[in-house]
């Protein structure tokens, strides 16, 4: 049985539990998919706590609506088109706002100064650049539309099939392929044009904006993505939990946005224990 059926089977048994009143049984089955949709969000909003609040909502309404589950799709399919549902239509957070498209981004990006480093300078701030990068692809990604965004995500970071995919957006298998196709097309075209990653011509270096931004106070020391607070890579987890991506050719792109790191423990006010322990919702599963 492979892990994705392993997880379907599990969350099936647990549903039905969940509905007959099994507390446990429901913490268990939000335990199960939470890990996921945090990350989705946490990418989809660029904000740890908006994520957290953007995961509490779509959660609450998976719970209040899951004794309408009848089992005629998968669980993860049915719960999932609800959660991106929820993403969807949700109020509009902070980050969303902060660039109006890829020109005003790339203006302001390239208006931060790349400075000259050594050799030394290179190899001590390794860590302090990954983080530049995993913030200036998130704002990247804060430029594409909603529908874009979450496709992007959900199809190609972490690796979910085309035809799950599909299912999830509610869209036949062609149309999701040609949205994917079109919103790569436009993201891909931004990074050739920009990204130093892609093309070593391109103005943007890295490292470079590291410092700068460092140095302007606007990224500090101490608050790295890349720690043991975090769990590996997207990649690692998109592979344990998704299926191989069906465009190879864009492959190179996509490890950029693998290589964020995502999370797997969380504190113990997490939105687990908030659901569970509002006195409103109990009704739903008591």
């Amino acid at each position: 049985m492979s892990v994705s059926q392993h997880l379907e089977s599990k969350s099936q048994a647990l549903v039905i539990e969940a509905i007959e009143g099994n507390k446990n049984a429901m913490e268990e089955l939000i335990r199960l998919h939470e890990p996921f949709i945090y990350n989705v969000a946490w990418k989809f909003t660029n904000d740890e706590d908006e994520a957290k609040d953007l995961t509490q909502e779509a959660l609450i309404k998976v719970i209040t609506k899951l004794n309408t589950f009848e089992g005629k799709s998968s669980f993860r399919t049915w719960a999932y088109r609800i959660v991106f549902n929820e993403f969807m239509q949700t109020k509009r957070r902070p980050m969303e706002d902060k660039w109006k498209d890829f020109d005003d981004f790339s203006e302001k990006l390239n208006a931060i100064p790349s400075p000259d480093l050594s050799p030394e300078e290179e190899e001590e701030q390794i860590l302090r650049t990954k983080t530049a990068r995993t913030r200036c692809m998130s704002g990247m990604l804060m430029c594409l539309t909603r529908e874009q965004r979450l496709l992007y995500l959900v199809g190609e970071v972490f690796k979910v099939d085309h035809h799950t995919g599909a299912e999830v957006f509610g869209l036949s298998k062609d149309n999701y392929r040609q949205k994917l196709s079109r919103t790569r097309k436009d993201f891909h075209s931004f990074m050739n044009g920009q990204c130093g990653l892609v093309d070593l011509d391109n103005p943007c270096r890295c490292s470079k904006k590291a410092k700068a931004m460092e140095a302007a106070g606007r990224m500090q020391t101490n608050a790295r993505l890349f720690t043991d607070e975090y769990y590996s890579t997207i990649s690692e987890y998109a592979q344990e939990h998704g299926d191989e991506v069906a465009d190879i050719v864009d492959k190179k792109y996509i490890e950029f946005f693998q290589k964020h790191p995502s999370k797997k423990d969380f504190s113990v006010d997490s939105v687990v224990k908030e659901i569970l322990n509002d006195p409103d919702l109990h009704r739903h599963y008591q």
